[in-house]
């Protein structure tokens, strides 16, 4: 498929769903060779593979628990062998966009949340792209999902908005010390969208987040997608070290 990403290759974790299936699709349609990462659902991964072939695009699937390094070190072992079978070394654009969401206050979060929202969020994405970094090119790109949670007040959601800001900051920290390769390094921060990732809402909720949102709609996967394909371009090239609200306008 011709696009700006032609001859590119692409890894984006947690693409079985949401917005990591929107994101693999669009880089997909943009030209890139995706790989399509899950944790535990094949059925689901398959489906977004499917989505890419039907519309013309490339991919391929990998396994693992971005929670755990034995299931990172899946990821890149069945990386390296998938692109070796291509004639292919190393790779271009990384998406960090796998992650968990945990619900909790200051007085209700449980240790087990924290850690799970930790484990993925944060540590998987650092020792993902620790692992990745040696296999991208010159002039890669990486891009992590952030949240608005990260920089606004969500008690009900103390956790994962600290998950979040971590991952804010591990973005100034890679941008920083990656430039040197020409790597650039950025974060989206989605507002609330319309995925299973935030479960049904019901009207009253919907009505609540429409009222906080400049442009007065709920988010969809592919405003994320389109985002994310803009900074995996040639166009966003001289962009680095920057977190990207892509909200609507939320908390203006």
């Amino acid at each position: 498929m011709a696009g700006c990403l032609a001859g590119k290759v692409a890894l984006v974790t947690g693409a079985s769903r949401g917005i990591g299936r929107a994101i693999a699709k669009q880089l997909a349609s943009d030209g890139a060779l995706v790989a399509v990462h899950y944790g535990q659902s094949k059925t689901a991964a398959d489906d977004t593979l499917a989505a890419i072939k039907a519309a013309g695009g490339d991919g391929f699937l990998v396994q693992g628990d971005v929670g755990e390094m034995t299931g990172i070190a899946n990821i890149f072992r069945e990386l390296d062998a998938a692109l070796a079978a291509r004639g292919i070394e190393r790779f271009d654009i990384l998406v960090n966009n796998a992650g968990v969401g945990v619900v909790g206050d200051v007085g209700t979060t449980s240790e087990a949340d924290f850690d799970k929202a930790f484990a993925v969020n944060v540590k998987g994405l650092l020792f993902v792209t620790q692992q990745a970094v040696p296999r991208l090119r010159d002039g890669g790109r990486i891009i992590n999902i952030s949240s608005m949670v990260s920089h606004n007040a969500y008690p009900a959601f103390i956790a994962y908005a600290a998950s979040k800001a971590a991952v804010d900051s591990i973005t100034l920290s890679l941008a920083a010390g990656l430039g040197s390769r020409k790597i650039t390094v950025n974060a989206v921060a989605p507002g609330a969208t319309a995925t299973d990732f935030i479960g049904e809402l019901d009207d009253q909720f919907m009505g609540a987040i429409k009222s906080a949102t400049a442009l007065g709609e709920i988010g969809k996967a592919g405003d994320i997608a389109s985002v994310v394909a803009f900074l995996a371009s040639p166009a966003g090239g001289w962009v680095t070290g920057e977190r990207i609200r892509a909200s609507g306008g939320m908390h203006l």
